[in-house]
């Protein structure tokens, strides 16, 4: 029993070493993974920390195309200055007479031709007044035949001693008031058919109604308006200039107008000698056409080119870019060894022609101009220029 009991207690204490051990081990290998764990995080931390501590890295310089600032003493432009066409001759027509309208004038847009009847008064009363004084003068011309035959008569027989000279005086003056009073309803009748004349509104030329005053029926008083005739013949543009400006014009001379899309050469007729109070300009007065198809009052353009003397030179509008208080910039090419940089410039713009902008500022002659895409840019960027213009 002895013997079996130190064999178990042998064997007991067998068991037990290989568990320490086994346990040893177990322990040691989560030693070796925490190690090689910590190891790892270093390693990324420092990593992370070098490349933050290098930033990233340098981008590409932008390519930019550029062009070329030339600086000249003045440029040309085309100043355009606003008119209008007025017709060479239009007016309010009414009649010399106070009557009633009988025929209304035609509506306005109506063509009408030089001597054809615009309207014309109620002319009942002057027909009556007319045929009075017709039968007045009828009257009075036959009593001028008798006493003109009892003059010649009484004035042979003077000769005789039938008739006194005392008498035949008398019938011969008799016979002189009467032609008198004949003259007299004459020209009155003449005065009546003047009136009747009057009656009708007459076309004084060639026109269009502009616009009618009055309808059928109405009453009116010698001199009101009836209708606005206007001409359609020697039509005139009316331009304002200004005064230093209009000094230069030469009547006679042939300049191009400009109406709607298409441009018209007009003769300078005259520039009136005063100034318009509100426009402050001088009206430079033009002959149009006569085949022009344009309507009284229609815009017109007097087209003008200009030598403006002002220092300076043409650049892209691309090229602008606002900078504070309403100050225009730009961009300059400048190199520092082979690395080409931009540098702001202060500009000012003095015209605008289609894409293009005449400035002047702080920029030299013959220096490069980024021409587009200014926006991306800051001073002191590196550029790669792509071509120069």
């Amino acid at each position: 029993m002895l013997i079996g009991l130190t064999w178990c207690l042998k064997m007991s204490s067998q068991k037990a070493v290989r568990s320490v051990n086994a346990a040893n081990r177990r322990s040691g290998l989560l030693g070796v993974c925490a190690a090689i764990g910590v190891v790892a995080v270093l390693t990324t931390a420092l990593t992370l920390r070098v490349s933050l501590a290098e930033g990233p890295p340098p981008k590409a310089p932008l390519t930019v195309s550029v062009v070329t600032f030339v600086i000249q003493d003045s440029y040309r432009r085309t100043a355009s200055f606003l008119g209008a066409v007025n017709a060479g001759m239009k007016a309010n027509l009414g009649f010399q007479l106070p009557g009633l309208i009988a025929t209304p004038p035609p509506r306005g847009g109506t063509p009408v031709k030089r001597g054809e009847t615009i309207a014309s008064l109620d002319k009942t009363a002057l027909i009556l007044k007319r045929k009075a004084t017709a039968a007045d003068l009828e009257q009075a011309t036959i009593e001028l035949d008798l006493a003109q035959l009892k003059a010649a008569r009484q004035q042979k027989l003077v000769a005789t001693g039938a008739v006194s000279k005392e008498l035949s005086d008398e019938t011969r003056l008799r016979a002189l008031a009467r032609q008198s009073r004949v003259d007299a309803i004459a020209a009155r009748l003449a005065s009546i058919d003047d009136e009747l004349l009057k009656s009708q509104l007459i076309a004084p030329y060639d026109g269009i109604i502009g616009d009618r005053y009055v309808h059928q029926g109405a009453v009116i008083s010698a001199g009101t308006p009836v209708v606005r005739l206007v001409g359609t013949a020697d039509q005139e543009s009316h331009v304002g200039v200004p005064a230093a400006l209009a000094r230069e014009l030469k009547p006679g001379d042939v300049y191009s107008l400009k109406l709607g899309d298409n441009t018209v050469k007009a003769k300078l007729l005259s520039v009136r000698p005063d100034i318009d109070p509100v426009t402050r300009t001088a009206t430079a007065i033009f002959a149009l056409p006569r085949d022009l198809d344009a309507l009284d009052g229609e815009p017109i353009t007097l087209e003008l080119e200009q030598t403006i003397r002002e220092s300076g030179g043409w650049l892209p509008i691309s090229a602008l870019l606002e900078g504070s208080h309403g100050v225009w910039t730009v961009l300059r090419i400048t190199h520092e060894g082979n690395t080409a940089r931009t540098v702001r410039e202060a500009v000012e713009v003095l015209d605008i022609r289609g894409d293009k902008a005449y400035v002047r500022g702080t920029l030299p002659g013959n220096v490069l101009i980024v021409a587009s895409g200014v926006h991306r840019l800051s001073p002191g960027s590196p550029v790669s220029l792509a071509d120069v213009n």
